[in-house]
């Protein structure tokens, strides 16, 4: 089954759009604390604070987009109230331990550089991830006439990724070489996670 048909299967039911909300949520934390956790001790520049608190804002946002749905769904991140939960805890965090592999490997960094390089490439893939993901999702939204918008989201995660193209511009020469191969991993993870919550989708079905 191709995204959309899946997208629009989980978006007209309430309890399992309801958790797609709350997986996307879960996954835009995921994200803010990744980035968090790259900061260096003191060297901490102000697109990389921008990113996080802008992706902890999307969380929020999208958890409170719930409550349109049906104000006790999903009020925690509990496996039960999220889609797939194992591959959905398991995709961000797979792509970076796998991303750092990959840049330790070829670039030869110290821990702090290394940290950086991550930050700067991981979410470099998830904003062309995001580019993708959320104007599908928006379409279904409008098709149906749904009271949940994303739209603000979408603006954001497009003003991201071209910071992060500056950011990278700045960090290598052939950078695109590398996130032509960091993104072929994320592909193969987000593959997964789509199979997994057809999977669910269809059993629940």
């Amino acid at each position: 089954m191709e995204f959309y048909n899946l997208l629009q299967r989980i978006v007209q039911r309430d309890e399992s759009h309801a958790k797609w909300l709350n997986t996307l949520s879960f996954m835009e934390n995921a994200g803010a604390r990744k980035i968090s956790a790259c900061e260096h001790p003191a060297k901490v520049d102000l697109i990389q604070l921008k990113h996080a608190a802008e992706e902890h804002r999307h969380a929020f946002y999208l958890k409170k987009q719930i409550g349109k749905l049906n104000p006790e769904y999903c009020k925690t991140y509990e496996n039960n109230e999220l889609l797939a939960s194992i591959a959905t805890k398991q995709y961000l965090h797979s792509l970076d331990i796998k991303a750092c592999k990959y840049l330790q490997k070829v670039c030869k960094l110290n821990k702090e550089e290394l940290k950086y390089a991550a930050y700067l490439f991981v979410t470099y893939a998830i904003e062309v991830r995001a580019d993708e993901l959320y104007p599908v999702y928006q379409d279904i939204l409008t098709k149906f006439s749904s009271k949940i918008m994303v739209k603000s989201i979408i603006v954001e995660e497009e003003g991201h990724l071209e910071e992060m193209i500056n950011q990278l511009n700045g960090f290598s020469d052939n950078w695109k070489i590398h996130a032509e191969n960091i993104q072929e991993i994320e592909q193969e993870l987000y593959k997964k996670w789509i199979a997994a919550i057809q999977e669910e989708v269809l059993e629940y079905a």
